[in-house]
């Protein structure tokens, strides 16, 4: 699925050197991150970045949201990162007990090819991409 945002040429560098299938589950992970965007109130447009050598996407303007990273993990997972000092994975855990597995204080990891319920990782990724405007409901 093409997503309606052009790819910044260092992610897409990124995308191109994984294994198919990773870069597949991401692209569509990337994608599914700029839709919730689009679809959050106040997000807006994403700035895509790499950070850490991962393509990272955080709301282009300021003090919306906390930024969300993807990665290839050598186990031929994915993960979905996110800022571990937040508390976000912490509260995934606690409404998802058993929809993802988790990595510690910071991933939800994602079996590619595997069934994803995207409404729940919607949800996750909305609460990071709002983290700072709706951080005193994280308490």
């Amino acid at each position: 699925m093409p997503s309606s945002a052009p790819v910044e040429p260092a992610a897409a560098a990124y995308f191109a050197a994984l294994p198919k299938q990773a870069g597949d589950e991401l692209l569509r992970l990337r994608e599914l991150i700029h839709r919730v965007a689009g679809e959050t109130a106040g997000v807006g447009a994403l700035a895509e970045t790499l950070k850490w050598g991962e393509p990272s996407y955080t709301p282009a303007k300021a003090g919306i949201g906390s930024s969300v990273r993807l990665a290839a993990l050598r186990d031929g997972r994915v993960a979905v990162h996110f800022i571990c000092h937040t508390g976000l994975v912490a509260r995934f855990r606690e409404i998802y007990p058993d929809v993802f597995d988790y990595q510690g204080k910071r991933s939800i990891l994602i079996e590619p090819g595997r069934p994803l319920d995207e409404r729940a990782l919607s949800h996750c990724l909305a609460m990071a991409l709002t983290y700072h405007r709706d951080r005193r409901s994280f308490g």
